[in-house]
């Protein structure tokens, strides 16, 4: 299991030379990754970010954790993404999704039938970022066209699939998912066969599984649990991350989060990798300097206690693998 991580705890900042350089510590400590969420209507675009960070912050992959795809056409989102690979030379990973209802009410956007929109947004996508050109007519999305400069290599698609319609749709046209509030009996028992079985009738590699949880090595737990429920308990909220913690068995987004001592936080990392997880990025929640040198030291010796993994995914650059 990879081990990158997520920076999305900045982008309320909407500070650009924040996220460089915690994207150049995370570098240099060696983990393989690191992640950018794009609140939809924060004003604070992920996609540049990552652009500026590729700048100046060598090898690391890179990856937008994710981008809502209902506020925009997917040729512009290929149009971007294509141009910050540009600058990321074989680094971007681009991680869409749906957002919620509740969010796109805020844009006055139509949620309706989301499982469609995914399915036509990626029957556009996929080919532009693949072969530089598509002819395709959907329902609600269509586009034909032919980009100026075919793309170096197909850049990697995960989608932040939960229910079973959208894992069917992300295991059979992207490579694979990204995850938030999922636990690792949800993974196991219900996210990693269902994309699984999808990608390989579909005749593609197998697909990555990248979960993202607060992480915290601490002496207090209850404080910092206690913590998490009180600032992020709007997630435990959300139609599908509800969804999710239900088959958790579980109250709230507190009770997935990996918090402890360095033993217990050790293992629950060990058990994501065995659960199906290919990547993890891991959210540092801390309360104060003490903890937060402890977590960062502890998944700094995670990474090295591994088998040495590749900073780039198998797929991610010049290897093509299974379509």
């Amino acid at each position: 299991m990879r081990v990158g991580i997520n920076g999305t705890g900045l982008v309320q900042k909407a500070s650009i030379p924040a996220i460089v350089e915690d994207a150049r510590r995370a570098a240099d400590d060696g983990f393989s990754s690191f992640w950018l969420a794009e609140h939809p209507t924060g004003g604070f675009d992920a996609l540049t970010v990552l652009t500026a960070v590729g700048m100046t912050v060598p090898e690391i992959e890179l990856g937008t954790a994710i981008v809502p795809t209902f506020p925009r056409h997917p040729l512009a989102l290929a149009g971007q993404a294509l141009t910050a690979e540009g600058v990321m030379a074989g680094r971007l990973t681009l991680g869409i999704g749906l957002s919620h209802q509740v969010m796109m009410a805020e844009l006055g956007i139509d949620f309706d039938r989301p499982i469609r929109h995914l399915r036509e947004f990626l029957s556009i996508l996929m080919p532009l970022l693949r072969d530089g050109r598509v002819a395709y007519t959907g329902e609600t999305l269509s586009c034909r066209a032919t980009l100026f400069k075919p793309p170096a290599r197909q850049i990697p698609v995960v989608v932040a699939a939960l229910g079973p319609q959208a894992l069917g749709v992300a295991g059979r046209l992207a490579d694979g998912t990204t995850l938030a509030w999922v636990g690792p009996k949800t993974i196991r028992e219900h996210i990693a066969p269902r994309i699984r079985a999808a990608a390989d009738a579909a005749q593609r590699r197998p697909p990555r599984i990248i979960a993202t949880l607060p992480v915290c090595v601490t002496t207090r737990p209850d404080q910092v649990r206690e913590k998490i429920a009180g600032t992020l308990a709007m997630y435990g909220q959300l139609p599908s991350y509800r969804s999710m913690l239900d088959r958790e068995g579980v109250e709230g987004p507190a009770d997935v989060a990996i918090v402890g001592g360095a033993d217990e936080v050790n293992e629950r990392l060990a058990g994501l990798a065995e659960a199906g997880v290919t990547d993890f990025a891991a959210s540092e929640f801390v309360l104060n300097a003490d903890e937060r040198q402890a977590t960062r030291d502890l998944l700094k010796k995670f990474v090295q206690g591994q088998d040495a993994p590749s900073r780039l995914p198998s797929g991610s650059a010049s290897d093509p693998g299974r379509r």
